[in-house]
């Protein structure tokens, strides 16, 4: 990570008021994509510990239900995760 970025970031967790208020904002992970299922889950649970993440493989149906306590990881064959995991 270059300084440019470290001071971006280290801005933005000023102007959210640190890194647990951001935890508790963020509602996706698009930094996951192209990771295997048990990566993405680690790195969710690292900002949304109380998440309950769900592994959907391909062409497995989901309810259409919205639930703010959950987090599916869309997978393709190999494992890896096709879309960004988003909170519902």
């Amino acid at each position: 990570m270059t300084e440019e970025n470290r001071q971006f970031r280290q801005s933005h967790r000023t102007e959210l008021g640190g890194d647990e208020e951001r935890r508790a904002l963020k509602n996706a992970w698009p930094e996951v994509v192209g990771l295997t299922a048990e990566d993405a889950e680690k790195r969710i649970k690292e900002d949304k510990p109380e998440a309950h993440v769900q592994v959907v493989p391909p062409n497995h149906f989901v309810t259409a239900d919205y639930n703010e306590g959950r987090v599916r990881i869309f997978i393709n064959l190999s494992g890896r995760v096709l879309k960004a995991p988003v909170i519902g």
